[in-house]
């Protein structure tokens, strides 16, 4: 039995050293290597491009957040609009409400909201009369601390008496 050696061959890298155009080194180079100059991006040029994006992200962030306080602000003024709601719809479920006050404090979602009903004799401007007999006027106040401030809602309407007859 005969063997066979198989011949292997090995990839060979040429090295080479880059040299201007104008150098001997490259106008005697006999191994048929064409030296071009160097394609890509400079240092400076990526660190510019670097600092655009990053701007670019830095108001993109600002927005992203600004729309995340502008969105838990409208959800606490609307958690202020269903409390008034729920006090006035209470106040009108008892009937026709006495004339009075009431107040207390609610905590929803970790914000406190102080709350205040007020029941009163209806006062229209423009009217001959100051006083309408049979009608009264709902009023509630919301206010809850937020950021620096405190904030407040007023939500007022108005009932009359279904039983009451003009004399």
């Amino acid at each position: 039995m005969v063997r066979m050696a198989a011949q292997e061959t090995m990839p060979t890298l040429k090295v080479g050293i880059l040299m201007s155009d104008n150098s001997k080194a490259s106008q005697n180079n006999t191994a048929g290597i064409r030296v071009t100059p160097a394609s890509g991006f400079t240092f400076i040029e990526v660190l510019i491009a670097l600092t655009v994006v990053s701007i670019a992200l830095l108001a993109l962030l600002r927005f992203c957040l600004l729309s995340i306080k502008l969105a838990d602000k409208a959800q606490i003024t609307s958690q202020a609009v269903f409390l008034a709601e729920e006090k006035i719809s209470q106040t009108l479920a008892a009937g026709y409400p006495k004339k009075g006050a009431d107040s207390g404090t609610v905590q929803n979602n970790g914000v406190l909201f102080d709350w205040q009903v007020e029941v009163a004799e209806a006062h229209l401007p423009g009217l001959d009369k100051p006083h309408v007999e049979g009608l009264r006027k709902i009023s509630v106040d919301v206010s809850w601390k937020q950021s620096i401030g405190r904030n407040h809602l007023q939500m007022s309407t108005y009932v009359a008496d279904k039983t009451y007859h003009e004399p």
